[in-house]
């Protein structure tokens, strides 16, 4: 399994189906995402059972990650048309309707191979996903295999930890959340942050 983390995330060109439905030939993720925040996570398969909850759950949030400056961006192995039939199938259907970022047809696989995400035998993704920075670097990734559903809520987290880091130089320890206290990166730092927390672990 690849480790991205600290390393530059790798670009690539592929049809996708935008937000607005329309079928972008050449949608390329640097392009896209230009200097923001940007969080990429693929699934196995269109008209499957957990990537649904997952899409929608995305989708769900997309005004926090707005707000947040993070752009998303969903990847599987199927077509631009495929995505586009489950996009026009509504929920009660097993579907997803509009959703509002970008769905790359990877039908090559060429792009889950390049983030190591790619199940050879099966021929589909697994659960991965990668937080991007500003700065092109994957600064996060995890990846489930195909049972286990991914909790959104937590690559808000992630984004915000990611910018308390940027904003005040400190480093955010275990449990972080927006609001909290930071740790200098320092043998003080540390022993100044555990003497007051060190039970709330």
């Amino acid at each position: 399994m690849a480790v991205l983390a600290g390393k530059p995330a790798p670009d690539f060109t592929s049809v996708a189906v935008m937000a607005d439905g329309s079928i972008n030939e050449n949608f390329n993720l640097k392009e896209y995402l230009a200097g923001d925040y940007g969080l990429l996570f693929f699934y196995p398969l269109d008209f499957t059972f957990v990537c649904p909850s997952e899409i929608l759950a995305f989708n769900n949030r997309m005004a926090k990650f707005k707000e947040l400056g993070v752009k998303v961006v969903a990847c599987s192995i199927d077509s631009q048309f495929t995505h586009i039939a489950w996009r026009n199938t509504s929920t009660k259907e097993g579907g997803l309707g509009p959703v509002d970022f970008p769905m790359v047809a990877d039908v090559t696989k060429q792009v889950a191979r390049d983030y190591d995400v790619l199940i050879e035998e099966a021929g589909v993704a697994l659960r991965g996903t990668f937080l991007i920075g500003k700065d092109g670097l994957v600064w996060h990734q995890t990846v489930n295999n195909l049972p286990l559903g991914r909790n959104v809520d937590e690559f808000v987290r992630l984004v915000e930890a990611l910018q308390f880091h940027e904003e005040h130089g400190e480093v955010c320890p275990a449990g972080w959340n927006k609001g909290d206290e930071g740790m200098k990166a320092d043998a003080a730092g540390v022993a100044d942050y555990l003497s007051k927390h060190a039970s709330e672990l």
